[in-house]
Order: structure tokens, then C-alpha cells, then sequence
């Protein structure tokens, strides 16, 4: 089971998240490409810290939307989703290559990430843009290979056969930290159950690599495949439970 966290979230002045410390811990690293944080610089130093620390690369695109973050939902055209995830993934791949780096898959960030998720239009134009930039590096490189992180659902084996019509690869991410609806999707943020405390997230992800599944706010049990889990290092606290979850997966295998 792999560790993925979003990073390089900063922007001028601005910082976020903890990502020197976060680093060392994790197997995936989610950075972002300018439309919700992340500017050319902070790329570039995130792009060299996971060099560093040998760790995957992965775009982590959103809705041109800065001063919300990327948290808040808007409403572009399938052309319009295209357009700015190929721009995203092209900046990221470009300043990857400069620095002797591959990209190796694409994960949505916050608004886009739901609407993907509830959304078939949306999700499908994503693959789509994906897709596209797959096979355009491909025409140099054969074997190259572009996947999309998505959310581990009971409707997983559903994506993966949208995303298989344009043979695009998913990866299925659970989250560590968050509590789930009987559906399988996050319980939403406004609700003050929708994060676990450290002792519930360890339960979780110790649930999830013994089982494969995770137990609902009801307690319905889901079964869910997962490739990757998702951890948030935006605090000491958070950080330290990172430490704590790879210790806690090393056991379990």
C-alpha cells in the first residue's frame, strides 16, 4: 500500500503544508500546478525535494479558481476541462523533465476531485484530457504511461471501465483521515464527524490493509480496492500520524 499527499501548495510568500517533513514518509507526492497554489518556484523546489527523497511525481490539477483554493465548484464546459487539465499536466511534465523527472499520474484537487467523483461528464472529460496527453507522449516514448487517482468506490470497477475505453490506467486512493457515507464517498467537511482522530484514522487504515475494507459513519462495511492511501501533513500532527501509518502498514505486511 502506497502513501500519497498533496504538496508544493504554497504560493509566493504564502506557505502550506509541511512539505520537507512530509517527504521522507510518503511514496506519492500530489503537487500542485499554479490554478489553486503552487507557483513556478515552489514547483521547481517540490520537484527537488521528491527527487531527493526518490518519490513519485504526480500532477495535482484543479478549477482555475486561486483565491478559493479550489474549493469551490465551477461551472466550465467539457472544452474548458480539457483545456486546463492538459495546461496543468504540461507545465508540471515540462518542469518534471527538466529536472530528470518523470510524471506518473494525474490526481484532481478539492472541488474538481467531488465533482469527478459525482459527476459522469466531468470524470469522462477528465480521462478524456489524461488520455490525450498519454498518447501524445507515447509518440515519443512508447512506453509511457500516464495514470489517473481517483476514489476508491463501490462503483470503482464502473470507472475503470470508462477510463479503459480510452485506455487510461486509474489508481484508487482511500483517504486516511476521513470518515465515509454509506456510499462510499467522504462524509462531508461541514459535518464535525468528517475527520477521525489519530486513534480512528489508524483503525481505518489498519482495517483497510488487513480487510480491504473500511466501516461507513452507520457502520456499514465497504469493500473497497486501494492502491494508495491519501495522508494530509499540513501540521506536526499530521505529520506525525504519517509516521505512524507507514510504521502501522510495515506491520501489517
Amino acid at each position: 500500500m502506497k502513501l500519497n499527499c498533496d504538496l508544493g501548495e504554497s504560493f509566493g510568500s504564502w506557505t502550506m503544508g509541511l512539505d520537507e517533513q512530509v517527504m521522507p514518509h510518503i511514496d506519492q507526492a500530489n503537487i500542485a500546478c499554479g490554478f489553486h497554489a503552487g507557483d513556478p518556484l515552489i514547483i521547481q523546489k517540490t520537484l527537488l525535494l521528491a527527487k531527493q527523497q526518490q518519490v513519485s511525481v504526480g500532477a495535482h490539477p484543479s478549477y482555475p479558481d486561486l483565491v478559493g483554493f479550489g474549493r469551490r465548484s465551477l461551472n466550465c464546459t467539457e472544452q474548458e476541462i480539457n483545456a486546463f487539465i492538459l495546461y496543468q499536466i504540461a507545465a508540471l511534465d515540462g518542469m518534471a523533465k527538466a529536472e530528470e523527472l518523470e510524471l506518473s499520474y494525474v490526481k484532481p484537487h478539492g472541488a474538481l476531485y467531488n465533482d469527478m467523483m459525482k459527476n459522469a461528464t466531468i470524470r469522462i472529460a477528465i480521462i478524456k484530457a489524461v488520455s490525450q496527453y498519454q498518447k501524445a507522449r507515447q509518440k515519443t516514448n512508447k512506453n509511457s504511461v500516464l495514470k489517473l487517482m481517483i476514489q476508491a468506490t463501490p462503483q470503482f470497477n464502473q470507472h475503470q471501465q470508462e477510463a479503459q475505453a480510452y485506455d487510461v490506467e486509474l489508481l484508487a486512493e482511500a483517504f486516511a483521515d476521513r470518515c465515509y457515507d454509506d456510499d462510499g464517498s467522504l462524509l462531508s467537511r461541514q459535518k464535525a464527524e468528517a475527520v477521525h482522530s489519530t486513534e480512528n484514522t489508524l483503525k481505518q487504515v489498519k482495517q483497510l490493509c488487513e480487510q480491504g475494507t473500511i466501516t461507513s459513519i452507520s457502520g456499514k462495511v465497504l469493500t473497497l480496492k486501494v492502491d494508495s492511501i491519501c495522508v494530509h501533513g499540513d501540521n506536526l500532527a499530521g505529520v506525525a500520524a504519517i509516521t505512524d501509518i507507514k510504521a502501522l502498514i510495515a506491520q501489517v505486511k
